[in-house]
C-alpha cells in the first residue's frame, strides 16, 4: 500500500494480506535473526502482550528472504503521564516473561561491552576513546543484574495505546540485555528512585550513542554521559 516512517535498518511497507491491513518489513540480516525475532514474538503474543504477530508464507515459515509480514496494530502513542505508567508495567511485564532468554545472534549487551568492542550495530573502535571510558564507566554500574529481552528502543512511535491496551512494535533494537536500559521514561514512569534513575539514564544514554554512531543524535547523548 505505501511506505511506513520509523524504521531504520528496514524497509517497512502498510500491505494488505486477504483484505486485511498488515506491516511488511523487508531487511538484510541473516536469518538467524528474524528466527530469533519472530519467535520472540510469538511466545509473547502467547503470553498476552500485544505485539505484532508473524503472518506465516503459505507453507508455513515465518520470513523469506528477509521478509516479515506481521498484524498490524491499533492505537496512539502515549502522550499523557498515565499513559506512559501503563507503558512502564508493560515493559516490565516483557522483562519478567523473559528472564534468561538466549541472545539475539550477534548481539552484545551493554555489559558484554565492557570487553568486547563490537556488536552487531556497535564498534567501539570507531568513537573516541575518551567517549568509549565513559560509556563503559556507565554500563559498569549495571554488572551483576540480572538480564532479559528488553524492547531496546521504547520511544513514542514504538508504543501504540488503547483505552484497553498498551502495544508494543518496532522490535529491530531488542536484545538481552540489564532492564534499567528500557525504563528511561517521561515523567520517570517506572517509578525509579534517584540513585536508580541516575544509574539507568546514564547507561541508556552511553547505548544510545554507541548505537547510533556516529550521527547528531549519537553525538548529543553522548554529551549527556557524564566525563569519567
Amino acid at each position: 500500500m505505501e511506505p511506513l516512517t520509523g524504521g531504520v535498518a528496514n524497509d517497512v511497507w502498510s500491505v494488505r494480506v486477504q483484505g486485511h491491513r498488515a506491516v511488511g518489513r523487508l531487511g538484510t540480516r541473516s536469518d538467524a535473526d528474524p528466527a530469533w525475532e519472530t519467535a520472540l514474538l510469538q511466545y509473547l503474543d502467547r503470553e498476552g502482550l500485544t505485539v505484532l504477530v508473524p503472518i506465516p508464507t503459505i507453507d508455513g515459515r515465518l520470513f523469506a528472504d528477509g521478509l516479515v509480514v506481521m498484524t498490524y496494530v491499533e492505537g496512539e502513542p502515549p502522550e499523557t503521564e498515565a499513559d506512559w505508567r501503563r507503558a512502564a508495567d508493560t515493559l516490565r511485564r516483557l522483562h519478567r516473561l523473559t528472564a534468561g532468554w538466549p541472545q539475539r545472534p550477534g548481539w552484545r549487551s551493554s555489559t558484554d561491552l565492557l570487553h568486547a568492542e563490537t556488536g552487531t550495530k556497535i564498534d567501539l573502535a570507531a568513537m573516541p576513546p575518551e567517549g568509549v571510558a565513559r560509556c563503559r564507566a556507565a554500563w559498569a554500574r549495571l554488572v551483576g543484574r540480572q538480564t532479559c529481552v528488553v524492547h531496546g528502543d521504547p520511544n513514542p512511535r514504538n508504543i501504540r495505546v488503547t483505552p484497553d491496551r498498551v502495544a508494543l512494535i518496532d522490535w529491530d533494537e531488542s536484545h538481552v540485555d540489564v532492564p534499567d536500559l528500557d525504563l528511561v521514561l517521561p515523567h520517570n514512569a517506572a517509578g525509579l528512585d534517584g540513585g536508580a534513575h541516575d544509574i539507568a539514564a546514564q547507561a541508556s544514554a552511553a547505548w544510545e550513542a554507541a548505537v547510533c554512531w556516529d550521527d547528531a543524535y549519537a553525538i548529543k547523548r553522548l554529551a549527556d554521559v557524564r566525563a569519567v
